[in-house]
């Protein structure tokens, strides 16, 4: 017999095999859903609460993460009861939905959640086969570009703070009006999130070289450094807080003031001074990143600033304010070194 048909012959064996194998192993996973399917799925959940205590004491993760996590798998968890859970297209189907009912960026977190499941499951040999291997998942995120607040509206809202400090009557008056000062300096000297700024202890400040130290997203940590005039303004509320705690900033029941508090009382000084938009803590973040790109200050400074893990992250503040865009055309542009007016 020649070589090449020896060969074709053994190429058609191994296929038949490899075609009678794939066969075995569907009609097994349909017998084994049909009379264990509801077991499984009690496996799994048991398995989904075992990667959260991986993800808390491995990861290090947020307890605000981790109870996105907790959501996102209990969603997938209840939408494959009664399906193939090793089925592509009952996974494909359930992205569709994700994509149909929340924005990009919400969909994107809640599928790298569940292919982070998958992926732990395999690790652990806990499943032999990953179907998200044979998953291509296509993100087609709108790249939207971060909003600042001008400049004037938070000159105008540092004002109010300090007027009302000025006027304030009482002694819990002048402690909530300074209060509410060091929240929009750190907010806007910063770049600090709003968890990270609710979640400050005076032990992470040195008063002695005024640094702070923040602990961010996934329990990174950095340094930042603040103005002598913004340490000063720290001292003097702590000289005057009532309520002992190692939270910098407490509530009137001596707890800690929790970010929902920081976001309505922004929200409150922005309507006081008539600012022209809806105005957010984390507008602050944006408006600290932009001014500094704005003022020629490198990348990686700000993403160390921000403390983000990539520069990816950081690349969208590298877009040109609006300002900028004038001064650059009004003072660049041939166009305007062309003297055509007949008005």
């Amino acid at each position: 017999m020649p070589k090449c048909t020896f060969l074709r012959y053994k190429c058609n064996f191994f296929r038949n095999i490899c075609h009678f194998q794939s066969t075995f192993v569907y009609i097994f996973r349909i017998m084994y859903l049909s009379f264990y399917g509801g077991s499984f799925m009690f496996y799994l959940i048991e398995e989904k609460d075992k990667y959260l205590t991986v993800c808390k004491s491995l990861k290090g993760l947020s307890n605000l993460t981790l109870k996105a996590y907790q959501i996102d798998l209990k969603q997938f968890c209840d939408f494959m009861r009664g399906r193939d859970c090793f089925d592509k297209n009952e996974i494909n189907s359930y992205i569709n939905m994700l994509h149909s009912l929340y924005k990009p960026k919400s969909a994107k977190r809640k599928i790298a959640c569940i292919k982070a499941f998958y992926r732990y499951m395999e690790i652990e040999d806990i499943i032999a086969f990953n179907p998200f291997h044979k998953i291509i998942i296509k993100y087609k995120e709108p790249i939207k570009l971060p909003r600042t607040i001008p400049l004037n509206c938070i000159q105008d809202m540092l004002a109010y703070t300090y007027k009302q400090h000025f006027i304030a009557c009482t002694k819990y008056q002048k402690e909530v009006a300074l209060r509410n000062i060091v929240v929009l300096e750190l907010l806007f000297s910063t770049g600090m999130r709003v968890s990270e700024v609710s979640n400050l202890k005076i032990s992470a400040i040195n008063f002695g070289d005024n640094t702070i130290r923040i602990f961010g997203k996934g329990s990174k940590e950095r340094i930042m450094c603040i103005s002598k005039d913004l340490s000063k303004t720290i001292s003097n509320y702590l000289t005057v807080r009532s309520r002992k705690t190692d939270y910098l900033l407490v509530n009137r029941l001596g707890n800690r003031l929790s970010e929902q508090s920081i976001r309505y009382m922004v929200n409150d000084y922005a309507n006081a001074v008539g600012a022209p938009l809806h105005i957010t803590p984390h507008m602050f973040r944006h408006t600290f990143a932009t001014e500094l790109h704005n003022e020629d200050v490198d990348i990686r400074y700000i993403q160390q600033f921000l403390g983000h893990s990539s520069i990816a992250t950081t690349q969208i503040y590298t877009h040109i304010s609006t300002s900028k865009t004038r001064e650059i055309l009004e003072s660049k542009h041939p166009r305007n070194k062309m003297n055509l007016s007949f008005f």
